[in-house]
């Protein structure tokens, strides 16, 4: 009985060791949330599917919610395998996620919604210790809340706003999260067997957004919240564009770029890919050349944006 005793604790601090290499990390994630997401599939579908309407660029009803398993899995690992107050910054985001499953089932009223995304970006900026001006706390609340949203518009095709999100935690240490992310999208590529629901894209948005503001200067921050430029400017400038001409920017509409690029006849694939690769450019060039280099990089994927939004994109109007 001794022997064994010492065999499970040899084993148990073996693993311990292991755990602590990011790739070892993400791939143990990555199985485990994909496992799990297997599971929850049949489960979601009995109650929780995503009907078509007409603003859905899906034409079978899918289960939807299943980003409950890469918040729960991602949550728990990064945990137990982060020090410091980052390893805190899921826990943190942990309430919103929950009133995101609960609208993805039952629409809440967006002032609870946003009170509750409020609640989160005063945590997470009362966790990193940095800020004690009331202006800055106030743009900051704005800033983040900005993210939480932006990234849940942007999650409307197979694998887009997943596989962004893999490359996102990833370019900010949480090798937990991004390997869980990773193992639900599996799941969630074209065609896509579950969507990951508001619980998943403002939960991505939210620990994104709170991971940024643990970097050690205000310009590693905001090159880190540049890593998401693709998904942020494309939602942010269709909110704008709205604006001026307009419209009610809080109803429901098709107008993202990645909407209308789909609709032009690009698949969900090749949608997904082109924002994926957009993020993986970006991380590449802040890893391994410096922030002049990211700008630039910016701009040629601006332009790129431009480009496909007046030749191939269908009209705004």
């Amino acid at each position: 009985m001794q022997t064994n005793s010492k065999n499970f604790l040899y084993y148990l601090s073996r693993f311990n060791m292991l755990s602590n290499q990011p790739v070892v990390l993400f791939v143990f994630a990555a199985i485990l949330s994909c496992f799990l997401t297997r599971i929850l599939i049949p489960i979601l579908e009995k109650q929780f599917i995503d009907t078509p309407n007409h603003r859905s660029s899906h034409a079978k009803p899918t289960p939807r919610g299943g980003g409950l398993v890469f918040v729960i899995t991602g949550s728990l690992l990064h945990l137990q395998m982060v020090t410091g107050p980052s390893r805190w910054v899921p826990i943190v985001c942990l309430p919103l996620a929950l009133i995101s499953f609960v609208d993805d089932f039952r629409s809440l009223p967006a002032i609870s919604r946003y009170l509750v995304q409020m609640s989160t970006a005063f945590g997470l900026i009362a966790l990193s210790g940095k800020f004690s001006s009331l202006g800055l706390i106030v743009l900051l609340v704005i800033i983040i809340t900005a993210i939480i949203n932006f990234t849940n518009f942007m999650d409307g095709l197979d694998g887009l706003v997943a596989g962004c999100g893999v490359l996102l935690m990833a370019a900010t240490s949480s090798w937990a999260i991004s390997g869980a992310i990773f193992g639900f999208l599996i799941w969630n590529w074209s065609p896509a067997k579950i969507f990951m629901g508001d619980i998943g894209s403002t939960f991505i948005g939210a620990v994104f957004a709170g991971l940024l503001l643990q970097g050690e200067s205000a310009n590693e921050m905001i090159n880190t919240m540049l890593l998401a430029f693709p998904l942020l400017a494309d939602a942010g400038v269709t909110l704008i564009r709205r604006f001026v001409n307009r419209e009610n920017i809080f109803k429901p509409h098709r107008k993202h770029l990645f909407q209308r690029l789909h609709q032009s006849g690009w698949t969900h694939r090749r949608v997904a890919l082109f924002y994926i690769s957009s993020v993986a450019v970006l991380v590449f060039v802040y890893d391994f050349l410096n922030s002049s280099a990211l700008i630039i990089a910016i701009l040629c994927e601006f332009l790129i944006a431009i480009y496909l939004d007046l030749k191939f994109a269908a009209k705004f109007k």
